[in-house]
């Protein structure tokens, strides 16, 4: 179990720095909208940072597959909140983007979340059956959740409707890879005709490309420090509460491993909401781009 848990932190981390990759060309790239989104995706695509990006996320992606193949997927998640932090602090370090008290409070509580999920491992965790039907319920009640900010002109306009239907897209194609992987375990046919046939497998695409380009086109609008903490601990989110409401996931039998289980939940979202709490602007000159900038002159 922890040689999984390790395998997510490992994919969290590339996520974080695919994602950063891909920050760094938001004020170089079109944003994708309307009749415009065809394009500006074939310019990002074409953008040598931004492709390298989505690689490097493409890498940790295989990570969190094998992570969650083994592993119960809301502790899973639970881990990922680590590319949280790596996220914040690169982009103070890099981007040149401020750190409130509050984010950096949100930073130690999503360190100490992880930490009360290492101690509570061995505590007898286990998982009931998967049902389907409650995850197609739960997919179409998120979605609507998701959709309901971008009928607010303002969270339309700072960004922020993007970042949490990113989030909720991504914690979604979370709980379609766990549901992937159950389908095709097992030596029953062959295993390409299987993937070919198997409806998650497409699910999980459609989901982190939605995922990917509203997160992408949340950049445009807000800084990185506030969108990826609120797409993040969305996406991380979905799967906790997802993994027990639809795979059956139960806590540890002991009731200190369970507590601190508990915890560790209840922290991420405590820290998803205090990061994703400042209101500070974006950086008029970041770093990176006003390296290049003087590069080019």
């Amino acid at each position: 179990m922890i040689l999984y848990l390790a395998m997510a932190v490992v994919a969290s981390a590339l996520m974080a720095l695919g994602l950063l990759m891909m920050k760094t060309r938001s004020t170089h790239l079109p944003k994708a909208s309307g009749a415009n989104t065809i394009s500006a995706i074939v310019a990002w695509i074409r953008d040598p940072m931004w492709i390298g990006g989505l690689g490097v996320q493409t890498v940790g992606w295989a990570c969190y597959v094998i992570a969650v193949s083994r592993a119960p997927v809301s502790m899973v998640a639970v881990m990922g909140q680590g590319g949280i932090a790596l996220f914040v602090v690169a982009s103070v370090v890099i981007l040149g983007e401020r750190a409130t008290p509050r984010e950096w409070v949100g930073i130690g509580a999503i360190v100490f979340g992880m930490l009360l999920l290492a101690l509570s491992l061995g505590g007898g965790e286990t998982e009931g059956a998967f049902e389907p039907a409650t995850l197609l319920m739960f997919t179409a009640l998120l979605t609507l959740i998701g959709l309901a900010p971008m009928a607010v002109a303002r969270m339309n306009a700072s960004g922020a409707a993007a970042a949490i239907f990113s989030g909720i897209a991504f914690g979604l194609g979370g709980l379609f890879t766990k549901a992937m992987t159950l389908a095709l375990a097992g030596d029953n046919g062959s295993l390409a005709l299987r993937i070919v046939s198997c409806p998650y497998v497409y699910s999980v695409v459609a989901a982190n490309i939605i995922g990917i380009v509203m997160l992408q086109n949340s950049f445009h609008s807000s800084r990185a420090i506030i969108a990826m903490p609120l797409s993040g601990a969305l996406s991380n989110i979905v799967p906790i509460i997802g993994g027990m409401i639809v795979f059956g996931e139960r806590l540890p039998a002991g009731s200190m491993p369970a507590a601190m289980r508990v915890g560790a939940f209840a922290l991420t979202i405590v820290a998803g909401a205090l990061l994703a709490g400042s209101r500070d602007q974006l950086p008029s000159d970041p770093v990176v781009v006003g390296s290049l900038s003087r590069v080019k002159t």
